[in-house]
């Protein structure tokens, strides 16, 4: 391969949220932090080379995009994803979350209803009840090794809970699913049907494995463009997300009005000179890099999937089609919530997310981020094969 990623870079006393704060989240200190969904690879040279020249330059001052960031934002979208953006749909933020804080607030009222899919990335709940808005769940089912929806429960929770909005995860985070157009198309009519708005948060879309196709939602029809807000971000794809950038589009004139006076409204404006030419570097020269990296991150899925199957009998892999985290099923090992988590902590020496932080049916899973090294993927696993064989 071209790029490195067998390295083991330290990212210890560099102000890492994943490696330097793990007593202050009350986690021992020892563990192997696998949680939170940053890589420990170096990024690209040709993002490094850019922030170099800015670092000479010497001047960091207030700081926005032109001509040039979208026209690789462009021709991005249209090569891997066969959409093509306009200008004017381009709202910038600080990250996908805020985006979807500040779409809440522009498309909804408080007491509104809002529907998600559990288990979901934890902070759709929390953007949902800390904006004083309702939140609905649909529960995503596992058969077959594969997660699936429940259509009629998604439709009778809208039309129960008078639902405006719904937070779509795609490609889902924890469950790996990378959702096919059929089952993105059933829950746009669901939604056309019914008027209710959506937020596609789709910043695992370039993280899709062989066999496997991201379609953008907005992209699907033309009707499910006029309600959606799309969530972008090069921060998963090109491990960027220190440097604070989305890029949000919004075809709709009067929902795109609204997002940006909510936004402004936050006292928020410009982006940071970092964020807009890592951002603009990565999606200019930044392709070769993504596709090697897929290819290691797919070796860490056989690897990770060899050793459950010689080696932890009592685990299961729920099948990945996108993402680098992987959802791990340890109901057999039949330990509540907290006695799994504990068990992880203290005894495998891991920290992991635990399953029922994303909602419900997360109890008896646990989220693993596989981006790293194999070295350190085969410690970890080595870790939790030798907890297990002392015994729960």
């Amino acid at each position: 391969m071209k790029y490195d990623f067998d390295t083991i870079i330290n990212r210890r006393d560099t102000h890492c949220l994943k490696y330097d704060f793990a007593t202050g989240f009350g986690k021992p200190e020892h563990v192997i932090p696998m949680w939170i969904a940053d890589m420990d690879f170096a990024v690209a040279p040709c993002i490094t080379a850019a922030l170099e020249d800015q670092l000479q330059h010497g001047i960091y001052g207030y700081s926005e995009t032109d001509e040039k960031y979208f026209d690789v934002l462009y021709r991005w979208f249209l090569r891997r994803f066969n959409w093509q953006i306009q200008p004017n749909w381009l709202v910038k933020a600080l990250g996908v979350v805020p985006a979807i804080h500040i779409g809440i607030r522009s498309l909804t009222n408080v007491g509104d209803a809002v529907i998600i899919q559990q288990p979901v990335y934890p902070p759709f709940m929390s953007a949902v009840t800390t904006t004083g808005r309702r939140l609905v769940v649909n529960e995503l089912f596992l058969q077959d090794n594969r997660y699936l929806i429940d259509f009629d429960d998604f439709e009778k929770k809208i039309i129960d809970n008078h639902v405006k909005l719904f937070i779509l995860c795609s490609p889902h985070n924890p469950v790996g699913r990378v959702w096919t157009e059929m089952e993105l198309t059933t829950l746009g009519d669901i939604c056309l049907r019914h008027n209710v708005k959506v937020i596609s948060d789709e910043i695992h879309a370039d993280i899709v494995y062989p066999g496997h196709k991201h379609h953008v939602f907005a992209n699907i029809c033309p009707e499910f463009a006029k309600f959606t807000i799309t969530c972008t971000a090069p921060s998963k794809t090109f491990n960027i997300a220190g440097l604070q950038l989305s890029n949000n589009f919004i075809s709709n004139p009067v929902i795109r009005k609204a997002f940006i006076q909510e936004y402004y409204a936050s006292g928020l404006s410009q982006l940071n000179i970092m964020g807009i030419l890592a951002g603009e570097t990565a999606y200019r020269d930044g392709e070769e890099w993504l596709e090697e990296l897929k290819g290691y991150l797919v070796g860490n899925i056989d690897y990770l999937k060899s050793f459950i199957t010689k080696q932890l009998p009592s685990v299961s892999l729920v099948e990945p089609e996108g993402t680098y985290l992987m959802w791990l099923d340890f109901r057999k090992l039949g330990l509540p919530p907290k006695e799994l988590d504990r068990f992880m902590l203290e005894k495998a020496g891991l920290w992991l997310n635990e399953g029922t932080t994303f909602g419900a049916g997360g109890e008896g899973f646990m989220r693993m981020n596989i981006a790293c090294p194999r070295a350190t993927l085969q410690e970890a696993l080595e870790r939790l094969a030798r907890a297990i064989s002392s015994g729960t």
